[in-house]
């Protein structure tokens, strides 16, 4: 791997490389539609099996509070196909409509297990549903208004599906683990406001947030955030699974999809270089969602977890998973956000290591050699640089360094920073205390800084505490 660190000694040195525009970088979710057809063989033939990529929701932005929770991971599994949901556009109905319905509130499930449901229906003698906010495989979200305590939230209506009624009350045990050791939200973990079973379909309600970190790129057609955005970004990023990896948790599913602003709203301004209208987004305050697949440290860990993209190599090559496997998730975060574009974008797992190899330099021998999957040979990656999948990442893909805009300081130091998130040994990964000491984060404004909260035997949650409601 490049040394970043002897980059930033020698930084001010020698000639800044030119920066990366869309036809020097590879292909990115953006351009799906054009580069998938002229993506590489190996990765057009995996796509139909591991469709590892979870789409995020666009959802509609409000001119009070925008609505929430985008894309969720569906089901913690224990083979390597994972489940993709599909990027809807959803327009909400009135808070004030009067298209009530005239029906009792439904308990019909359509085909998929989906709950039939109309704006006006009251669930649970509480919850008026208002809107669809986004739809996935696991169910749908819905926007209602609590009409007990008369303000609006969102819903997450489960399928009435065995594996997914059972992955929501995993989720469900976790954010209960999560209340309990942080009841005031201080780290930053998107706030359950309660949670129900409903004729089969478990619901848990939720805080209204903005858009996703990554929806809201999208909408801003994959122009990165600035520097000063991704720092406080990733800056509560680490301070939140930190705490997480404190109370002994592993998300597993770190993504742009799984970090909602709190409030999306923005101010446009026009970017002289590109002629181009860019948003802004006015308050970078994140809360972190989607703890379907966190695991306890204690539990079972599943053979593969995380998004394709953030996938950490011991994961692809089945080597055990903890919670360093959040930490390399982080750094391709932190990546996608600096540049508007996916680090490794492949739907193969040899072509993955070979992305890998390509951008981080040669996979350590000992992990090569422990693999029992049979992607190597004498410890050597088993790929044909001088296939069409070869050029496709020859052509797309380019050592770490070389994808910096700037040799700026503060440029130089994230890029330090992903590197030692991106390191392949877990053990010399980056842990997230060391990462919030990083010199990264040292030009923070105070304003941002949250809590030095450091976890102690007697603040944890016990490792084997269980819910009186619902038991893992």
């Amino acid at each position: 791997m490049a040394n970043l660190d002897a980059r930033w000694a020698l930084m001010g040195q020698g000639t800044p490389p030119s920066n990366i525009g869309a036809s020097s970088t590879m292909p990115n979710r953006q351009q799906q539609s054009s580069w998938w057809p002229s993506q590489s063989p190996s990765a057009v033939a995996a796509a139909a099996a591991d469709t590892s990529w979870v789409a995020g929701w666009r959802l509609p932005q409000t001119c009070q509070q925008p609505p929430i929770i985008g894309n969720e991971h569906d089901v913690r599994t224990s083979d390597n196909i994972d489940i993709e949901t599909n990027r809807i556009d959803v327009t909400p109905e009135s808070e004030n409509s009067t298209s009530e319905s005239p029906r009792p509130p439904s308990v019909e499930d359509d085909e998929d297990g989906h709950l039939v449901y109309r704006s006006g229906d009251i669930l649970a003698n509480r919850y008026k549903v208002l809107a669809t906010l986004g739809e996935g495989t696991f169910g749908k979200v819905v926007k209602v208004k609590d009409m007990q305590m008369d303000h609006v939230m969102a819903l997450k209506i489960i399928k009435n599906v065995e594996k997914y009624r059972e992955a929501a009350k995993l989720e469900i045990n976790a954010l209960e683990k999560i209340a309990l050791k942080d009841p005031e939200c201080q780290h930053l973990c998107v706030k359950m406001l309660d949670w129900f079973d409903y004729h089969g379909h478990m619901c848990i309600a939720f805080e209204m947030l903005g858009l996703s970190v990554f929806d809201f790129l999208r909408d801003n057609n994959y122009q990165p955030y600035p520097l000063d955005h991704v720092r406080h970004m990733g800056y509560q990023l680490c301070y939140a699974v930190k705490f997480l990896h404190d109370t002994k948790l592993t998300h597993t599913d770190l993504k742009p999809e799984n970090i909602l602003f709190v409030d999306s709203d923005y101010d446009i301004a026009y970017n002289n270089k590109k002629r181009i209208d860019v948003r802004r987004v006015k308050r970078t305050d994140i809360r972190l969602i989607d703890f379907g697949s966190a695991t306890f440290d204690h539990e079972h860990h599943s053979t593969i977890v995380s998004t394709r993209h953030y996938r950490a190599p011991e994961v692809i090559l089945e080597l055990g998973w903890a919670q360093p496997c959040d930490v390399w998730s982080i750094g391709c975060i932190l990546f996608e956000l600096y540049l508007g574009i996916t680090l490794f974008q492949t739907h193969d797992n040899r072509e993955h290591l070979a992305m890998m190899e390509r951008i981080l330099g040669t996979i350590p021998h000992r992990m090569a050699r422990k693999t029992k999957t049979k992607y190597f040979y004498h410890g050597k990656l088993d790929w044909d640089e001088k296939s069409s999948g070869g050029r496709y990442v020859r052509d797309n893909c380019k050592p770490l360094h070389r994808y910096l805009l700037s040799e700026d300081k503060d440029h130089v130091l994230l890029f330090n920073l992903i590197e030692k998130m991106l390191e392949y040994e877990p053990t010399q990964r980056i842990t997230l205390k060391d990462a919030l000491s990083h010199p990264f984060f040292d030009a923070l404004p105070a304003s941002q800084r949250l809590p030095d909260v450091r976890a102690t035997g007697d603040n944890s949650v016990p490792t084997h505490e269980r819910s009186h409601s619902l038991s893992r």
